[in-house]
């Protein structure tokens, strides 16, 4: 038991280290508008080093589970542009997600497999049965925390080819859609910076507020990407009225859906 599960406790570990000891303070908008200038002389300095330390950075981020990704995002298409920082994050963020469902699945997928209900044997082959859709679904629609995407197919039994093609083509239209916001922040920051300078001056308590990736992600941003995510599911969709309409062929008394 413990070969098996050691990992996921280092994984555990490793998180529990990083938030006790603050480090997530710096993924923050504040944080990167105080900072930018500093990152953009190191970005022109030392192109190619800074793109290798902001993809390892969304490795472990990806790994770790390390909240953070979407502004990692968008700081990777403020540094280095959507054409650079959107690649950057779609690769690094498959490689990530792939090395936690492969600890999952070696780890806590073959402890539940051995150990798993009619219930759950049913889930997983009804998951499994349509993975590519699914998968495509939950990676296209923003509202599914990424780490749970990543961890659910590991427990479900999904193949892991399967897993890494759909992650990088289901990250990819979100990946480029938040890298060309990030790439136009510039100007979004000093209004924030004039505007916490002002809060600050009036003694407010709240300032700190006024650095929120609300003011980035629109509401029609959010909508559009969910739009795609439900063309994913069309197959899924169709196979089962197909079903329907068979059996329903078959028994004249049930009703066609």
């Amino acid at each position: 038991m413990f070969k098996r599960l050691w990992p996921v406790g280092l994984l555990v570990l490793v998180v529990v280290a990083v938030v006790a000891s603050g480090a997530t303070r710096y993924l923050s908008l504040q944080q990167l508008a105080a900072s930018r200038g500093a990152l953009a002389d190191f970005v022109s300095a030392h192109f190619a080093a800074a793109l290798a330390a902001y993809a390892a950075t969304y490795v472990c981020l990806a790994l770790f589970s390390i909240p953070g990704g979407l502004l990692m995002t968008m700081t990777g298409g403020f540094l280095f542009g959507p054409w650079v920082g959107a690649p950057a994050t779609i690769v690094s963020a498959t490689t990530g997600a792939s090395l936690l469902f492969l600890v999952a699945r070696s780890s806590i997928g073959e402890f539940l497999r051995v150990r798993a209900g009619p219930k759950i044997a049913r889930l997983r082959a009804g998951f499994a049965e349509d993975a590519v859709s699914y998968l495509l679904f939950l990676r296209l629609t923003p509202l599914f925390p990424f780490p749970l995407v990543n961890l659910a197919p590991a427990l479900l039994g999904v193949k892991f080819r399967t897993f890494v093609w759909t992650t990088l083509v289901g990250i990819t239209p979100g990946a480029f859609a938040y890298s060309l916001a990030g790439s136009g922040l510039e100007s979004v920051l000093e209004a924030q910076e004039a505007a916490y300078r002002t809060c600050m001056a009036a003694a407010r308590t709240d300032c700190g507020a006024l650095f929120n990736l609300r003011h980035l992600v629109t509401r029609e941003l959010i909508l559009s990407l969910a739009a795609v995510g439900v063309l994913a599911l069309a197959p899924v969709l169709l196979k089962r009225l197909r079903i329907g309409r068979f059996a329903a062929a078959r028994n004249p008394e049930t009703p066609a859906p």
